[in-house]
């Protein structure tokens, strides 16, 4: 199994889903409720409106399953397909109200997922053939960060730390309080017995030395010139590199070509737009 693929865990989607639902229903689909046949029946088709990659068809279908768990829900596309103007991904069938209900915050799931893994695909192709990885950021959306770094890797990127408590991020902001770099390292390894892996930023290659130094897992070069990212390629030896601040679609394949192995990207989650898709539905009985 693709391990990029695999699906975010049911439980903290249906989470999800349930605060979304809360947040959209509140007390009553009025409009629904008031005008639409409690016996009524509908077909609905989510089409995609535009080009892409997909995901979140899981996601959708655990909307639907939490407005009426009697509605039947048909998966005709994989997270990670590629889509075109038309492309079908799911087919929802039972009960009208439960339909319309689910619809808005079914798509606005799938859309704000399949934009990110898109915007993820792009970034991945741009460097595709020089062996650097894609990676996101901590920059997500509140509550939906789950969902976000998975759309990542549907797109083909990798996940960074997913927050403050997985990884030891050192960033610049940290240095003076904590001391400088030598002493700030030195404080975590004393104090870290689980062994976490260290990063630490720094902003020129007079940093860049001083962390080498002390022996830290990996180095961000944060807003650092492409022509200093070369230099720190040949100062770090086999220390893993990431470089970030202020990549976009136009130069990081520049940035790529220096031999950094990792490029990490905020815009892949906070500025990725939706790809645009709806829901169709049609009355088939009562």
């Amino acid at each position: 199994m693709d391990e990029k693929k695999v699906n975010p865990d049911r439980g903290k989607v249906a989470e999800i889903v349930r605060m979304a639902l809360k947040e959209d229903i509140g007390s009553g689909d009025v409009t629904t409720n008031l005008i639409v046949p409690e016996e009524a029946r509908a077909l609905g088709v989510i089409t995609s409106k535009e080009d892409g990659i997909l995901c979140g068809v899981e996601v959708s279908r655990a909307v639907f399953e939490q407005v009426d768990p009697e509605l039947e829900f048909e998966k005709l596309m994989e997270d990670g397909d590629t889509l075109s103007y038309g492309s079908v991904c799911a087919r929802i069938k039972g009960r009208a109200r439960s339909c319309l209900t689910g619809e808005r915050v079914a798509l606005n799931l799938v859309q704000r997922m399949s934009g990110v893994s898109t915007l993820t695909y792009e970034f991945v192709k741009a460097v595709e053939g020089t062996g650097t990885i894609i990676m996101d950021t901590r920059k997500t959306t509140p509550g939906l960060r789950m969902l976000e770094k998975y759309a990542v890797r549907v797109g083909g990127g990798e996940n960074h730390r997913f927050g403050l408590y997985d990884m030891v991020l050192i960033k610049t902001s940290h240095l003076e309080p904590a001391g400088g770099i030598e002493a700030a390292v030195k404080k975590v390894k004393e104090a870290d017995g689980a062994g976490m892996k260290i990063e630490v930023e720094v902003s020129n290659l007079r940093d860049l030395r001083v962390a080498l130094d002390t022996g830290v897992d990996r180095i961000m070069l944060d807003n650092i010139r492409i022509e200093d990212m070369t230099k720190a390629v040949q100062m770090a030896g086999g220390v893993e590199l990431e470089a970030s601040g202020r990549i976009n679609l136009w130069n990081v394949r520049k940035v790529a070509e220096t031999g950094v192995r990792y490029i990490s990207v905020g815009a892949l989650t906070h500025s990725a737009a939706a790809i645009d898709m709806s829901l169709r539905l049609r009355q088939i009985g009562v």
